[in-house]
């Protein structure tokens, strides 16, 4: 997954910085011991003029006088680091420091992305998500299908609450394998309590884990932030404005419904979910609305978008958080 230009930029960014506080730390470093230790100033200075030099006689061919030169550099370079150690300074305490000595805080290696480039990019996404640290409480690592029943069945399907959620969880995972190919969108409805939105986080998770961008709305929230962009005279704060909402990887609207349902609503979410359609950027939303209820709430243009683009899991079951709050399950 490549990261869009502005992902990128923010991550660099913070590259810059650590160089720049490091260097910073060198600086200071440097001016204590030529305080502390006016020998050494004396001695790096004279490293500098025979590195100078050295330069000078490798461009003229001179061997023996690079030897030379070299040689008196690394004399001067072990006195200076007894002076330090004797000082109880440790030998290195001069050198530039690094945040990352792999890539010394370039995020590259041999013109790869660091391993603390791929960590950056995670917690950025991470933090990016909106919900970072329900994340860390709610993936597949913690889901249960325990609050599933295996004993009553739908009136409609047949099947029991049980093999609704295994369905549902193996398809989100196949979602999930097949993200950068596919490109699909799911429509997870079912009512309260059924773990919905427990299962958003988990696909979200493991999305953000494989590096891509991911934007996580209640639907409300989501309305907020897209009326405030439109109708606000003044310049908001938020960074979520129509044009990211858009571009990024996977976008999860929750709860679709719980938003006061007008025209402009209407309007958005068809813009939404027809721009990113078209440019293959995977939604996913939860509803606590069934299938008929939703085609009469939501025109008819939105309604044929998601029966036509989008896979439909249905959970369903008792709530599961009355199920914890009375400490059993099924």
């Amino acid at each position: 997954m490549s990261l869009q230009n502005t992902q990128f930029n923010a991550i660099m960014r913070d590259y810059d910085r650590k160089q720049l506080r490091n260097r910073h730390l060198q600086e200071e470093r440097i001016s204590e011991i030529f305080v502390k230790i006016p020998r050494v100033q004396d001695i790096h200075e004279r490293i500098v003029s025979a590195s100078a030099a050295k330069a000078r006689a490798l461009l003229r061919g001179e061997s023996s006088t690079t030897q030379d030169l070299k040689e008196k550099i690394q004399r001067l370079s072990e006195e200076k680091k007894e002076l330090l150690t004797a000082y109880g300074y440790p030998a290195d305490y001069m050198e530039l420091s690094f945040d990352c000595p792999l890539c010394q805080d370039t995020g590259y290696v041999n013109g790869q992305k660091c391993s603390c480039f791929k960590r950056a990019t995670i917690n950025f996404l991470y933090d990016q998500s909106n919900i970072q640290e329900i994340l860390e409480k709610e993936n597949f690592q913690t889901f249960s299908f325990d609050y599933y029943s295996d004993k009553i069945r739908d009136k409609q399907t047949g099947k029991t609450p049980l093999e609704h959620a295994k369905f549902a969880v193996r398809k989100s995972l196949d979602f999930i394998d097949h993200f950068h190919e596919s490109r699909g969108n799911l429509f997870i409805y079912g009512d309260t309590g059924v773990g919905k939105t427990f299962l958003t986080h988990c696909i979200a998770k493991e999305l953000i884990l494989r590096e891509y961008s991911v934007l996580y709305f209640s639907s409300y929230e989501l309305f907020q932030h897209l009326a405030d962009e439109a109708f606000s005279k003044e310049e908001t704060s938020t960074e979520f404005t129509m044009d990211s909402v858009c571009d990024v990887d996977l976008l999860i609207i929750d709860d679709l419904g719980t938003e006061l349902t007008n025209a402009f609503v209407k309007t958005r979410l068809f813009s939404v979910l027809n721009e990113r359609l078209l440019h293959r950027k995977s939604t996913v939303i939860s509803t606590n609305y069934d299938i008929e209820t939703f085609s009469n709430i939501y025109s008819t243009r939105i309604f044929s978008r998601v029966m036509q683009n989008f896979t439909l899991l249905n959970l369903i079951g008792q709530d599961i958080r009355v199920q914890k709050a009375l400490g059993g399950s099924k």
